[in-house]
């Protein structure tokens, strides 16, 4: 039976996970908790902490928050600062290859390169969402009308890919064949970048908040709806033409949070009601977590093994749940 260890973060979660093993908990005021053994906490950022992403050796946590600052905290508690942006609030970050790092404000993105260096690319409308391809230092900015795909280390324009409406967060696909948006409607849009074929992914009942990717890339799970909806990507086509698993179907609540597991095809699936289930794609076999609590699951992680999961809710409860 799944054993749940409790930590009261008192600060809505941001994002939750392990570094090096440490479970950590990314949280709104600014702080971040650390659990092993007893809890400690480091302050990251004075006010508040808008984003968070773990670095690509997993061995650290890179923040942004509302008083400009990129921070790099370690699973030790100790804090670098990586760049500033006075009076500006940093509400997106990404973690690329190599230690490379982006961060956007209002219509305009820098990356700090694995040098140290930095480069600006602006845009004419406001920046929506980051994500770097998973090789090379191609960095993906989501925009209103679609994507504009910067070349980090090389003087060249980006190429677009264009999409009418208001596109948000971005994501690669693990094997980089596909680019995916969420949109201000209640949407996803992709595209195969081979081709630049479109791919509209639509039905919500609410917009896509959540997204994780499944150990091998085969399917790509989102929040948004009584289930987990989680749509295919292998085949030569994608998505397109086939319908996304449903998991964890529920008719009281909405799914608000996802995480796919490392090693198996199972997601971990949280609820507008703090319900956490875990799913199996095969089948839809599912193990209860976590029974619902006073608010919605806002961030799930899990160690490297896929043997233990932190999570985290709006209203501070949080906690690590081991399966063994």
């Amino acid at each position: 039976m799944p054993t749940l260890a409790p930590v009261d973060a008192q600060s809505f979660v941001v994002r939750a996970g392990f570094l090096k093993d440490v479970p950590y908990f990314a949280l709104g005021d600014g702080d971040l908790c650390f659990v092993e053994g007893a809890e400690s906490r480091t302050k990251a950022h004075k006010a508040g902490l808008l984003a968070a992403v773990e670095a690509e050796d997993g061995n650290s946590l890179i923040t942004s928050g509302d008083d400009g600052k990129i921070m790099q905290i370690s699973a030790d508690g100790s804090a670098e600062m990586l760049a500033e942006r006075p009076r500006k609030w940093i509400d997106m970050i990404a973690a690329g290859p190599s230690g490379a790092i982006g961060f956007a404000s209002g219509r305009t993105a820098w990356v700090r390169m694995p040098d140290g260096k930095e480069r600006e690319f602006t845009h004419e409308r406001a920046v929506g969402g980051l994500a770097f391809a998973p090789k090379g230092l191609k960095l993906a900015v989501a925009r209103y009308d679609g994507v504009s795909v910067w070349f980090a280390n090389a003087e060249a324009p980006p190429a677009e890919l264009e999409w009418k409406g208001a596109h948000l967060g971005a994501s690669y696909s693990p094997d980089g064949k596909y680019l995916v948006t969420t949109m201000q409607e209640n949407a996803l849009h992709g595209w195969r970048l081979s081709d630049a074929q479109d791919m509209r992914m639509s039905g919500y009942p609410s917009k896509v908040k959540s997204w994780s990717w499944s150990q091998k890339g085969r399917y790509l799970a989102t929040s948004g709806a009584q289930a987990a909806i989680c749509w295919p990507f292998f085949g030569k086509t994608g998505p397109m033409g086939q319908n996304p698993l449903q998991l964890g179907t529920r008719g009281d609540s909405t799914v608000s949070c996802v995480a796919c597991h490392p090693k198996e095809d199972v997601v971990a699936v949280g609820y507008l009601d703090g319900m956490i289930m875990m799913c199996r794609f095969e089948d839809n076999g599912e193990v209860l977590l976590r029974r619902p609590g006073k608010s919605a699951v806002s961030a799930l992680g899990w160690d490297k093994m896929g043997l233990r999961l932190a999570f985290g809710t709006e209203e501070g409860e949080a906690g690590t749940i081991s399966l063994i």
